[in-house]
């Protein structure tokens, strides 16, 4: 592992950001901890001033005062960043913000481990001058970046038929069963456990809505306001139940249908 590694946290949660600390040390006492960010604003400030000052950014999405992202778009950062976060939905955007990696909260030693060594992979891949080089290092991550899931074989009546994972209008769970339903009106049951298709799916086209649903963003016809402050959301064809998202996840919901 690199010797001497400076590391700087973006995390508004002070708790979190000393677990990551204690972790990253127990892993390797020489990391340095440059500095703790706690929100855009003093992010933004701080990396102004000091561009050359660390080598690697742990970032959190969700801040006191917005996502993270804003920063990358408001200075020129050019280290690459781990984003850490409770929510698998911004997977694209953060490889889009100099992300070389993306681990979810509760993350241990284990999971912390595993993208540093990631991290000294790619450092190890590129010359010393450019060690560091945000632009290298995403060239070199283009062929180890997560490919999601683009169909599925299904079994059916003794066949085997391929399903394009964009043709699924979406999935839903009953009966300890998972259901796809097909924009040709097929419904066939798919081996997968809601949990899993949400790790492998395209977060830019499919949305965890609720415990029983994940739906496709071209599925959506309309959305309506709820009670309690949650979202109904129609899609096609109808389902055998409402899609309601929670009060919770309605504002991401909505950022979602908006990109």
């Amino acid at each position: 592992m690199m010797k001497n590694l400076q590391i700087v946290i973006i995390e508004d949660e002070s708790a979190t950001a000393r677990n990551l600390e204690y972790i990253l040390k127990e892993i390797n006492p020489e990391i340095h901890m440059v500095k703790t960010l706690q929100n855009i604003a003093e992010a933004v400030d701080w990396f102004a001033l000091n561009e050359s000052a660390y080598d690697l950014i742990f970032s959190d999405i969700r801040l006191s005062d917005g996502l993270s992202f804003e920063i990358f778009r408001r200075v020129n950062i050019r280290k690459p960043v781990i984003f850490v976060t409770a929510y698998h939905d911004y997977a694209i955007e953060a490889f889009r913000n100099n992300g070389i990696d993306y681990i979810l909260k509760p993350f241990d030693k284990k999971e912390v481990q595993r993208t540093l060594f990631k991290y000294d992979l790619l450092i190890a891949s590129v010359s010393n001058n450019e060690h560091a080089e945000t632009g290298i290092l995403l060239q070199k991550l283009t062929n180890t970046a997560k490919k999601y899931k683009q169909s599925f074989l299904i079994h059916y009546r003794g066949r085997l038929i391929p399903v394009e994972a964009a043709k699924i209008n979406w999935f839903r769970t009953a009966n300890e069963m998972v259901y796809a339903h097909v924009t040709n009106g097929m419904q066939y049951i798919v081996e997968f456990t809601l949990e899993q298709l949400e790790n492998d799916l395209d977060p830019a086209l499919f949305f965890r809505a609720n415990r029983q649903f994940i739906i496709n963003k071209n599925a959506v016809d309309a959305v309506e306001y709820f009670f309690n402050g949650r979202l109904l959301v129609k899609i096609h064809p109808l389902p055998p139940e409402q899609v309601v998202v929670s009060k919770a996840k309605a504002m991401h919901f909505r950022k979602w249908l908006d990109q």
